[in-house]
């Protein structure tokens, strides 16, 4: 499955925090209900962390939060406030790529289901969302 993947470029809105990801063209990406994601109007995909690679020096420009279990690492630039990836919840190994923070040319499709992140032990176990790192 490894020789469908392609690099995706992308980062923040100031551009300060860039990074790349391998992923497919055509992503699943999750519109979640929870507090942070719902507030932000967040619609993300998951890679396993070994497929994101920070770029420069944008580690210095990110800052975390967290709330909660404190699982969900929601960095975003100092510089703008956007959140352009984070380490979430349902996939503490892996990464949320923020898709409208791809750079445009590499998505060729998106497809964007729902994760009822209000009462997130159910969905979790219902939706399959912890396979998107493996």
């Amino acid at each position: 499955m490894d020789e469908d993947l392609i690099v995706h470029n992308g980062g923040c809105h100031c551009g300060r925090v860039r990074w790349r990801v391998q992923a497919p063209s055509s992503v699943v990406a999750w519109k979640c209900n929870c507090s942070d994601c719902s507030m932000r109007g967040n619609v993300h995909f998951i890679v396993p962390s070994r497929r994101f690679d920070l770029l420069g020096d944008s580690k210095e420009l990110l800052t975390t939060y967290t709330f909660g279990t404190n699982t969900a690492k929601h960095t975003f630039c100092k510089v703008c406030g956007i959140t352009s990836f984070y380490v979430p919840r349902s996939n503490p190994d892996g990464i949320a790529i923020t898709f409208r923070c791809v750079d445009l040319g590499t998505l060729s499709h998106v497809e964007i289901k729902f994760n009822d992140g209000k009462n997130w032990e159910s969905s979790y176990n219902q939706s399959g969302i912890a396979s998107c790192s493996v």
